[in-house]
């Protein structure tokens, strides 16, 4: 909050259904302004009229009437920051809401921190269709469509379907053997295709077919009953499936199919930056987290990088959540605004005299109604349990988990559904991630996790059976600021900071973001193949002496030294050594530099000369007996060397001469000197 422009904070009892909270939130947030009501969206309106004419920042603790209050801000021209917060149903009405201030507090000071809107996506559609059946439901489909769309019906392996009389969209045979693309711009690869013949009497007859068609289609409607053409199908705009036997379902998709012609924006979910991406090097794969756990196909190689493809991506951010580099950060609400937000709520509820928070994460679409429900029809959410609202629980990086956890968090946990829209390993692996750093560091066992619940009922009786323990030890306060891969670290550390038994090494999974590097010495030969393949820096040579030098806090575990590395001298380690990162850069092996026997520049290590050299002074053709004196140029740097072998007109690849033809003059001459030779015949 601005100090030199102090938040006019409105604080409404709702009808005194639940306790005034002026005061805990005005000890909680110091330099408001915080005016208490028990009917803002009513009798007391003029007060917020009043506050929205005079300007500034206003939170109104109430989310219900926003749409009011902000007909309100229109009409008397409010050009300022206007947020809403929630405190009714995830503070006010609960068992516990007598204790609840120092939760209302965090709440409405968390809702004032802002967030940058993400750029959008605009998907056009025209109204192309493409039915895909098998039978009369889907000849019905397109007949219902073809007064709002460009119907065509593809029939896959077709019985017996009845000619219409009058055709008033086309009908063909196919199969769809491949599809790509999304709503507006599919395309898809029909085989066994085939035209109906005009003569066709008693049933459907096709003239000869063809595959490898080509088509396209702003929206497909799929009602042939088979498997899903897309990956995640339900996820992919412009593609709908339904069950043919399905009257309902098909009811349901023929209306949906109907309405989706014109623009839809989307939010771009993801911030690429293809220079920070870890997927190759000189064509050897590093790093493919993003596309392993992509549920939609968004994500394809390109060359040294990885392609995002904005208008397939469903937005789940389980690729943001891996990546280690932060090349894919989510937008919605970018990493930053979110840890802001989560530093603000734990804050506040620390100074408004609130003990052993826990995060519950949770989505619009799941967790928000089971919150209200569980307020309306139940205890309500516990007094010290603090609701924090994402897009997609699977955009959760690492640093979402622990971060809360520095800053005083006793437990971190996500409300999802048992049947969740998107699949959650990758949330689950940060989960596992952060409860081994946690629990070796002295905060608790299991304190981050999952709560998978659909009814109120359940979710009511996991929170209460949470017992979380006090901490001793002061919570960290750093600020969150810079990209993805500087969050995770400063969260990282905090962590080890703020410990209660701190350590100084955690042994991780293979898919951590963090880990060193076990280098056999011996077999190393400082090729620094590995340095040119790292894309982070955490491996560097030196300009003064053959070495490699290795910088833990960079390592990502992209595993690319070790795929680069042709003496197989190096593994991957997942760990965080704390240690290792305050330190600076280690030396892991150093050698003498072979000095060039001409001029006495270095030019690579002694051992390596000195090993070529021994393989083959006397063993080679060309450097074994007159040549042996060749053998020098390998003790020589290349511009010596180059000297040296033009100056010898030494060429290793020269050949004898061709031997000269052989007329039948010479045979005979051969014949006749051979004749001539004592004791011949």
């Amino acid at each position: 909050m601005n100090p030199d422009n102090p938040r006019t904070i409105f604080v409404c009892s709702c009808e005194k259904s639940m306790p005034a909270y002026g005061d805990s939130v005005a000890r909680g947030y110091k330099r408001a302004q915080v005016k208490s009501a028990d009917q803002l969206c009513g009798a007391e309106i003029e007060h917020v009229r009043s506050a929205l004419r005079a300007g500034g920042a206003i939170t109104i603790a109430c989310t219900q009437q926003a749409p009011l209050f902000r007909e309100v801000a229109e009409d008397v021209g409010f050009a300022g920051d206007l947020a809403f917060a929630n405190i009714r149903e995830t503070a006010g009405w609960s068992s516990e809401a007598a204790n609840a201030g120092a939760k209302a507090a965090a709440l409405v000071a968390m809702a004032a921190e802002p967030a940058t809107a993400p750029e959008q996506v605009t998907l056009t559609s025209n109204g192309v269709a493409l039915v895909y059946g098998r039978d009369e439901t889907a000849i019905e489909a397109g007949r219902q469509l073809a007064n709002d769309l460009d119907v065509t019906v593809l029939l896959a392996r077709s019985g017996d379907v009845v000619p219409n009389s009058v055709w008033d969209f086309p009908v063909v045979q196919g199969t769809i053997r491949n599809a790509r693309g999304h709503l507006g711009a599919f395309e898809v690869t029909v085989d066994d295709f085939a035209s109906p013949s005009p003569s066709s009497r008693e049933r459907l007859r096709f003239g000869v077919p063809r595959d490898d068609a080509q088509s396209t289609a702003d929206i497909i409607l799929d009602l042939s009953g088979g498997m899903p053409l897309f990956p995640a199908h339900e996820l992919r705009a412009g593609y709908l499936k339904a069950d043919p036997a399905d009257r309902a379902g098909v009811a349901v998709a023929i209306a949906k199919a109907a309405g989706l012609v014109g623009e839809f924006d989307k939010p771009r979910y993801i911030n690429f930056s293809a220079d920070l991406c870890v997927h190759s090097r000189s064509r050897i794969t590093g790093c493919t987290r993003c596309i392993d756990l992509c549920p939609t196909g968004a994500i394809t190689p390109a060359g040294d990088h990885v392609l995002i493809d904005a208008e397939i991506c469903a937005g789940c951010g389980s690729c943001a959540a891996a990546c280690p580099t932060g090349a894919a950060s989510y937008a919605v609400p970018d990493g930053e605004a979110l840890l802001r937000r989560l530093r603000t709520l734990l804050v506040t509820y620390r100074e408004a005299g609130g003990q052993n928070p826990t995060v519950l994460f949770h989505n619009a679409d799941h967790g928000a109604p089971l919150i209200d429900a569980l307020a309306r029809f139940g205890p309500g959410l516990p007094a010290n349990v603090l609701p924090v609202a994402v897009n997609e629980l699977t955009q959760l990086g690492l640093e979402a988990w622990t971060a809360p956890v520095a800053w005083g968090a006793v437990a971190v946990k996500a409300l999802a559904s048992a049947r969740p829209k998107h699949d959650a390993i990758g949330l689950a692996r940060n989960v596992t991630i952060a409860n081994l750093l946690t629990g070796a560091l002295g905060y608790g066992s299991q304190i981050c996790g999952i709560i998978e619940a659909d009814d109120p009922d359940t979710l009511s009786s996991v929170l209460v059976a949470m017992q979380p323990q006090s901490r001793a030890t002061k919570p960290a306060t750093f600020l969150p600021l810079g990209g993805t891969r500087s969050l995770l670290k400063s969260a990282v550390v905090e962590l080890h900071g703020a410990a209660p038994t701190p350590v100084d090494r955690v042994a991780l999974p293979e898919s951590a973001p963090f880990g060193g590097l076990d280098v056999d010495v011996e077999a190393c030969t400082l090729c620094l193949a590995c340095v040119t393949a790292c894309p982070t820096g955490a491996l560097s040579d030196s300009e003064e002496r053959p070495a490699l030098h290795f910088a833990e806090s960079a390592c990502v575990q992209c595993g690319l030294c070790a795929a680069t590395c042709p003496e197989n001298a190096i593994t991957v380690a997942p760990q965080i050594d704390f240690l290792a990162w305050q330190a600076p850069r280690r030396l892991v092996k150093q050698e003498e530099p072979a000095l060039c026997i001409s001029c006495s520049k270095p030019f690579g290590t002694k051992s390596t000369i000195d090993r070529i050299v021994a393989r083959l002074e006397g063993r080679h053709w060309m450097f074994a007996g007159d040549n042996a004196a060749r053998i020098d140029v390998v003790r020589m740097c290349d511009t010596c060397r180059i000297e040296a072998v033009t100056n010898e007109g030494f060429d290793p690849y020269e050949t004898s001469g061709r031997p000269a033809p052989r007329t039948t003059e010479d045979y005979i001459r051969a014949r006749d000197a051979s004749d001539t030779k004592p004791g011949s015949n």
